[in-house]
């Protein structure tokens, strides 16, 4: 897309302006870090823009202080007490609607994964968010937790204008072909290879 123009208009009917405003369902996969890092980037746009945030984490332990979501619940109450950028509704695992942090089986973890997607499709037919963030959500399709069918089924007719993107290594091939954008982290280099552990900051 040189200078940000399309290369090809297709013949959809759309006027210009309502092709430009339609809503994304978005994928970052691929084996290199990066891919929530990318979502969070876009997320914090979206919250520039006013947009209602919700972000659902799939994988990422209650125990684990991640740095985005320091920022973001910050952001969300900038916004509760100066109207500034757009609400923030962030939820993980051990904390939130169903998850939970304890021993358990492979049923039960499953269990808690369906559960979570209900949630999720709940809040999609009552157009509760501008911009979903499902992070690490294709790891739920990939261990058979969540059925991909009704995933795509469920994205691909979401009501109104809402935006979705999802994180995950070996994201489903049916899942990349209703996305509209997607993006495959490629591994060039890494600190890890030379033997570098993760860094405050970097990493979390």
């Amino acid at each position: 897309m040189p200078k940000g123009q399309p290369v090809a208009v297709p013949e959809d009917g759309l006027t210009t302006r309502q092709r430009r405003n339609r809503p994304l369902l978005m994928v970052h996969t691929g084996e290199m870090k990066g891919k929530s890092t990318a979502a969070f980037g876009m997320a914090l746009r979206a919250w520039n823009q006013g947009w209602n945030l919700g972000v659902f984490q799939f994988v990422k332990s209650a125990k684990w202080k991640v740095g985005e979501e320091s920022a973001f619940k910050a952001l969300g109450r900038l916004h509760e007490t100066t109207g500034e950028g757009g609400p923030v509704d962030w939820h993980k695992m051990g904390e939130g609607w169903s998850w939970s942090r304890k021993a358990g089986t492979e049923e039960d973890h499953a269990a808690d994964a369906v559960e979570g997607w209900r949630e999720i499709q709940r809040r999609l037919a009552a157009e509760t968010h501008d911009l979903y963030v499902l992070d690490e959500f294709t790891y739920p399709m990939k261990w058979g937790w969540v059925d991909v069918d009704e995933v795509v089924d469920t994205l691909v007719n979401r009501p109104g204008h809402q935006y979705v993107v999802i994180t995950g290594r070996d994201a489903h091939p049916k899942l990349l072909e209703a996305a509209d954008l997607a993006t495959q982290m490629t591994k060039l280099k890494h600190p890890m290879d030379a033997g570098q552990k993760g860094q405050k900051g970097i990493e979390w």
